[in-house]
């Protein structure tokens, strides 16, 4: 059986994407994305680009959260829409797209117990009338929320960026895309005592930053 994938097109003739999403002979939907027609062509190159890169990637870790395929492809293309429609850079792709396909995840099951980014909010903090896990991974379509939402991602997308790149890497690819630390061992060729030790760095510069962030919140 052939693969089915996500279809993206603009409103004028010429410019279609059409790509597998998966391998998994279960998935079967046809998705239709619409690209803005006033979207320049680099943008709309870049769409393409992006939507090649990772569909795949995405669309297999969804599927692992998910209780079947059709959320995981719901999910994915909330992803995508999310990102044709983001009018701020970028500055880490990988990042930004696993965040939030992990926050469209959390809002379909509506759980408000966070399951990402755990590391980042276990601090000393003993501040309890300001908890980011509330704030990332309430279900409620609330403004508020969502503004302090893109302020946290914001913060995380600068803090990583500030990261060296092997900080970065682990980091991302442990407690963003849930690798275990065995297979980007298995991956990098470094030890696992080494990788955990750089994400610890991490975790510690990333919890300095959201905690500056929280500061300018508070005494506002």
């Amino acid at each position: 059986m052939a693969a089915a994938g996500i279809t993206a097109q603009t409103n004028s003739p010429g410019v279609k994407i059409s790509l597998p999403l998966t391998r998994l002979p279960v998935y079967t939907m046809q998705e239709t994305m619409t690209i803005p027609a006033e979207m320049s062509a680099e943008q709309k190159n870049n769409i393409t680009r992006v939507i090649n890169d990772y569909s795949r990637r995405l669309l297999g870790f969804i599927r692992k959260r998910v209780k079947n395929d059709a959320d995981a492809q719901d999910i994915l293309q909330d992803v995508f829409y999310q990102f044709i429609g983001n009018t701020k850079p970028i500055e880490q792709m990988t990042a930004w797209l696993f965040t939030v396909a992990r926050n469209k995840i959390t809002d379909r099951q509506r759980k408000h117990k966070p399951e990402a980014l755990e590391d980042l909010f276990s601090s000393d903090d003993k501040d309890a009338s300001f908890d980011w896990a509330e704030v990332i991974f309430d279900a409620s379509d609330n403004p508020e929320t969502e503004y302090l939402r893109s302020l946290f991602w914001e913060a995380l997308d600068n803090a990583l960026a500030e990261l060296p790149a092997a900080q970065r890497e682990v980091f991302v690819l442990n407690e963003i895309e849930g690798v275990p630390f065995k297979e980007i061992a298995e991956r990098t060729g470094e030890t696992v005592n080494t990788l955990l030790s750089r994400k610890r760095y991490a975790v510690l510069h990333l919890r300095d930053r959201l905690l500056v962030l929280k500061d300018e919140l508070l005494n506002y």
